[in-house]
């Protein structure tokens, strides 16, 4: 049987990891998930250290072009959990655009997109933030297809909350679903593009 040219992978990455194989500092790396990749493999849309999600990870160099340097835009979904009740007045300015500053001392306006307020979120995670009845606080849901340095947290922040939990659950079709902290799924090449929405 021939082996596929590239090879395709979703992780549910760990909260306090790294999204690479190689680090000159002592963290946590892709390369301590138990699960074997194949040599070339690298993430795609990277998740910083203290998010949580969907990581795609493939030995196909082209995807990250595809995906996220492309014309069209891709829309990424989080479900983010934030100190605090969230009004529906905070939950317009998100949808409508907020402002904040981007590298460079530059204000950034982001653009429209769809917020809402998530009741019983489905998801398991890794994070070490331990929610208590005493405590105040909001799941919501923040579908865009732009994706700045840490966006999704600055945008939370420009509405006077701050992120406690950020979870990418998709990226366009392809689901986080039930995948566990730290497991692995391999996805074939024809599936894995057309839930992306990109031509191969």
């Amino acid at each position: 049987m021939q082996l596929p040219q590239y090879r395709y992978f979703i992780l549910n990455k760990p909260y306090n990891m790294v999204s690479q194989f190689v680090s000159t500092h002592d963290v946590k790396l892709l390369g301590d998930i138990d699960f074997i990749f194949p040599e070339g493999t690298h993430a795609v849309g990277r998740l910083d250290n203290f998010s949580e999600g969907l990581l795609i990870l493939t030995t196909n160099k082209k995807v990250t072009r595809l995906l996220f340097q492309g014309t069209e835009p891709h829309k990424r979904t989080y479900l983010v959990l934030v100190n605090k009740l969230v009004s529906e007045e905070s939950l317009t300015l998100l949808r409508n655009g907020v402002e904040f500053t981007i590298q460079g001392g530059k204000k950034y306006l982001t653009t429209p997109c769809e917020v809402s307020i998530v009741i019983d979120p489905p998801i398991n995670f890794s994070s070490p933030y331990i929610m208590t009845d005493k405590i105040p606080f909001t799941w919501i849901s923040i579908s865009l297809t732009e994706g700045k340095f840490h966006q999704v947290r600055k945008m939370v922040s420009a509405i006077h909350h701050k992120v406690k939990r950020l979870v990418r659950i998709s990226i366009e079709n392809l689901q986080l679903a039930d995948l566990q902290p730290g497991e692995v799924k391999e996805i074939e090449e024809k599936a894995f593009f057309e839930l992306l929405k990109i031509d191969y």
